[in-house]
């Protein structure tokens, strides 16, 4: 009985495995010396998000969200 209630969520899971996407990726820009880069997460307190601009790709050259 564990067995096929396991099996069923495995199942009812996979679908919403495919819809998943990568996370976004923005350009931030240093607070001490104005430089930029591309993340998809803050680099921290001395860095700022310099547009809310997504990007497709790690160098923030493709506009529009991935996937």
């Amino acid at each position: 009985m564990t067995r096929k209630i396991i099996l069923a969520l495995a199942a009812l899971s996979f679908p919403l495995m495919t819809l998943a996407a990568p996370a976004p990726w923005y350009l931030w820009q240093s607070k001490i010396d104005g430089k930029l880069a591309c993340s998809q997460f803050s680099l921290g307190p001395g860095w700022t998000q310099f547009s809310s601009q997504p990007y497709k790709d790690a160098g923030c050259t493709k506009p529009g969200r991935p996937g």
